[in-house]
């Protein structure tokens, strides 16, 4: 338990000192593909968002989820790919592959689908080439180029609000 919060602090440190402002890599094109980083600890409808995203018109194979628990359970089948914190170095490194695509790919949207700030999300927010962020206000402003003022169990109204916002910028 005390190498875990020492492995959390160190994280954090590192975040602290990696992150900084999100570019004005302002998104360019209209909304194709989208990366959704999830915290599996606190938001179960996983597959309802998707359907959500689906609804507004986003092709399901042009949707990349990625999920995190903090440990892995024995046993347990996971429908979609899950990375725990054993997942981390503490360089704050990832030593699966899976995750390391995910955090390479060039989506148009990243939505980072957490409102509680733990350090492997963050850092996955923060390394990823996305070329549009978005999350809630509750996480680091510096980490997303748009901030929803909403609960995580609010999905719809999340999506409704994401794609308000993105029709008011003429990119749907």
């Amino acid at each position: 338990m005390f190498i875990k919060y020492i492995k959390e602090l160190s994280l954090k440190k590192r975040l602290k000192n990696s992150i900084k402002n999100v570019n004005d890599n302002k998104l360019s094109t209209s909304v194709n593909t989208v990366g959704i980083l999830i915290d599996e600890n606190y938001f179960f409808e996983k597959q309802k968002l998707v359907e959500e995203l689906i609804e507004k018109g986003i092709k399901r194979e042009n949707i990349s989820l990625l999920a995190f628990q903090n440990a892995q359970k024995k046993n347990e089948n996971y429908d979609v790919p899950t990375f725990f914190n054993k997942d981390i170095t503490w360089n704050g490194d990832f030593s699966s592959n899976f995750v390391i695509d995910f955090i390479n790919s060039k989506f148009d949207i990243l939505i980072s689908y957490y409102d509680v700030e733990k350090a492997p999300l963050l850092l996955i927010t923060n390394k990823s080439k996305a070329s549009f962020k978005v999350g809630f206000s509750s996480i680091d402003k510096r980490l997303n180029h748009l901030m929803i003022t909403i609960n995580a169990e609010n999905y719809k109204v999340f999506i409704h609000e994401l794609f308000r916002y993105l029709k008011i910028l003429n990119k749907i």
